[in-house]
């Protein structure tokens, strides 16, 4: 006779489960392990629970982070506008030609801008060249009498390589290359009487030696070359056919990377005219580099210090407000810790808040930073200049400052004895 109920054999009773085999016994006194999202809930505890503590303590750190970003965002941008300017006074720009007062004169070989133009550094180069020829307004004035106004044969990058512009009209191209047209400088065209190009209207005329030319276009003040403002251009080809113009340049005008400006000025000589190096003049860049530079290196140590000093501030704020808070929440870190909790859930807890509280300041300081930048650039009316760094910067920052600012509050926090935080409570 069987023992026990043989009809409730094998049958599982509602409510009761068995244990698998494999997995051990609860220990009660091995401490739980906290997943991440549970490490982060404990964090925002202290944030959700002091709200308007936490909003004082991240608007410091997000001032900070604001002033990280207003002293590098304005300076840049500040700085944009310097180098555009400075730009303007073609700091980059070289003028080649032969040493003056030689007998017999220096020629420029005919291929020299070409030769010119193979140096790595080069950008662009162009040539004009002095036809020595006269222009007249018209047939009855005095053929002796050229206003003092010389006749450049011009070849067409010109303007890109002196940064100059065209008033009304055009400027000189393939097409008008071999034609007998001109182009005249500021001052020439105010002393012909021609100051502007009507479109539709006939296009006027002068007469250069003894060859009609049509005037096709009237240039801007150039600063980079007073001579071309008193010259009339004409095309390069129809110089040589119309004006018996040997193809030698005068002046060669090279622009060469900023930071290779010496070197290019160096080896010219020897490249646009390798039989007599020496008989060759090149231009020395223009004070604007060096102030250009100069203006560089100024911005740089400003934004490192003012950077500094913003991030200091912020960070020692968010240290008081973390100390203050472990002060005043010991009754909560002693009861946690008589739960079970161990020391390092209790430094995980306190030093992430200190991040979250961090980055929530760094990054409304990032963007308000950003948004007072584009402001009072767009309110000078310059174009706004914000470094990729800043913004990175600033969130990046302002989780360094909550990691540094959280470590001496999590150790102390850290450091009480569940009875002593029960008995300060």
């Amino acid at each position: 006779m069987t023992r026990g109920n043989p009809g409730r054999r094998g049958i599982r009773q509602p409510g009761l489960r068995r244990r698998p085999a494999s997995t051990p016994p609860h220990d009660p006194a091995r401490p739980v392990r906290l997943a991440p999202a549970d490490v982060l809930r404990l964090g925002l505890l202290g944030i959700r629970t002091r709200r308007v503590r936490a909003a004082l303590s991240a608007l410091g750190i997000s001032i900070g982070i604001l002033t990280l970003v207003l002293v590098t965002g304005i300076p840049a941008s500040s700085q944009g506008e310097l180098n555009r300017q400075l730009a303007a006074l073609g700091p980059n720009l070289l003028r080649v030609q032969p040493q003056p007062g030689q007998d017999p004169p220096v020629l420029l070989p005919p291929q020299a801008a070409r030769m010119a133009a193979r140096i790595s550094p080069v950008l662009t180069t162009s040539a004009v060249a002095n036809t020595h020829a006269t222009v007249r307004r018209s047939d009855r004035s005095d053929p002796d009498d050229g206003a003092g106004i010389a006749v450049l044969a011009g070849q067409d990058d010109l303007l890109t390589a002196v940064s100059g512009h065209v008033r009304s009209g055009r400027f000189l191209n393939r097409s008008t290359d071999r034609l007998p047209t001109a182009v005249l400088g500021y001052q020439a065209a105010a002393r012909l009487g021609i100051t502007r190009i009507t479109p539709g209207q006939e296009a006027p005329q002068i007469i250069v030696n003894h060859t009609w030319f049509t005037v096709i276009g009237v240039l801007d003040p150039v600063p980079l070359s007073g001579d071309l403002d008193r010259c009339v251009l004409v095309g390069w080809q129809a110089a040589r056919h119309t004006l018996s113009f040997d193809g030698h340049p005068t002046v060669l005008y090279v622009r060469a990377r900023e930071d290779a400006v010496e070197d290019v000025a160096a080896v010219l000589p020897a490249t646009v005219h390798p039989e007599l190096p020496g008989m060759v003049q090149v231009s020395r860049p223009s004070d604007a580099l060096a102030a250009k530079r100069a203006a560089n290196s100024t911005f740089s140590a400003l934004f490192l210090g003012l950077a500094g000093v913003a991030l200091l501030v912020g960070g020692i704020g968010v240290a008081n407000t973390m100390y203050i808070s472990v002060l005043e929440r010991r009754s909560e870190i002693g009861l946690r810790r008589a739960l079970g909790a161990n020391r390092r859930q209790i430094r995980s807890q306190f030093m992430t808040e200190s991040v979250v509280l961090s980055l929530l300041g760094g990054v409304a300081g990032t963007v308000a930073g950003i948004l007072a930048t584009v402001a009072y650039v767009t309110y000078q009316g310059w174009s706004p200049v914000i470094p990729p760094a800043a913004p990175a910067s600033g969130i990046g920052g302002a989780v360094v400052i909550g990691v540094i600012a959280g470590v001496h509050p999590s150790v102390r926090a850290a450091r009480l004895a569940p009875t002593e935080a029960l008995s300060a409570a």
